[in-house]
């Protein structure tokens, strides 16, 4: 029976000669696949997962992990933490040139400097080019070295570029999770990002007629403390009402100013 990564490459090798169908596709045509290279922890490749898929990605390709069922094992579904379906689309392969099938750009992730190699940039400059108006809509892909050794100089020559995610010079020494996760958020966030949810629903507004009757009882209630002088009441109840229609309320605020109100209105009788 063959294992999980043979069957991966078979399914590569029929794909070949059109070129493999990359996943993460972007409104732009943009399409984004992220490699890690010979990962020796289960956890960050449940991590990886986790990361790509708040960022709307799930193309994941490993390159001879340490774990050949890397994918089913325990830790690597705990710190997926719900990721599950980016791990089973995810393929594992025996060499870089399996991962990089139909890539057309390619993006190192390298924190150590070399003398010879190909430019080094922060991710979102080299993101806000790879993305400008007018540019080529490209296949990009994203290597992450083993947690160990880095990227090799080989793996890394062959890049476009090398991002370096700018960090503290004292301490620069990123999680491969979250190197993962940063790099994700600024490509996404280049892509045209996502619109920020709100963490409650809007609520509803209350309409003239509630807000009328509301300020009738607040008339009350401020006649009664004494407040207002209805003799003489000036602008006061336009300028609440001026107030409250830019406050927006919902016809749960006003239920609770006409709450006050009516507690106003007591007390003051309660005091003749």
């Amino acid at each position: 029976m063959k294992s999980r990564a043979d069957r991966h490459f078979g399914v590569m090798q029929r794909r070949g000669a059109c070129g493999l169908t990359l996943r993460s596709v972007d409104n732009r045509g943009m399409q984004t696949r992220f490699i890690l290279i010979e990962t020796s922890h289960a956890g960050n490749v449940g991590a990886a997962a986790r990361a790509l898929k708040v960022m709307g990605f799930d193309d994941l390709v490993l390159v001879k992990p340490r774990w050949p069922n890397v994918l089913r094992k325990e830790e690597t579904i705990q710190r997926a933490s719900g990721a599950n379906d980016v791990l089973a689309k995810a393929r594992v392969v025996e060499t870089l040139e399996e991962a990089l099938d139909g890539v057309t750009h390619l993006c190192a992730t390298a924190m150590t400097p070399r003398d010879f190699g190909p430019p080094t940039r922060s991710p979102r400059e080299h993101f806000a080019e790879l993305t400008q108006a007018g540019a080529p809509a490209q296949s990009v892909a994203f290597l992450f070295g083993s947690e160990r050794f880095g990227m090799k100089n080989e793996d890394v020559y062959r890049c476009h570029v090398a991002l370096s995610i700018p960090t503290n010079p004292q301490f620069g020494s990123l999680n491969l999770g979250s190197a993962i996760q940063v790099i994700a958020y600024d490509w996404r966030v280049a892509l045209g990002g996502f619109p920020v949810q709100d963490a409650v629903p809007p609520a509803d507004k209350a309409d003239a007629q509630q807000v009328a009757g509301m300020l009738t009882h607040w008339e009350q209630a401020l006649t009664d403390i004494g407040f207002l002088d209805p003799a003489a009441p000036k602008k006061l109840m336009p300028r609440l009402n001026q107030l409250f229609n830019r406050a927006d309320l919902s016809p749960e605020e006003i239920h609770i100013l006409r709450g006050v109100a009516k507690a106003m209105i007591q007390n003051a009788s309660a005091k003749r």
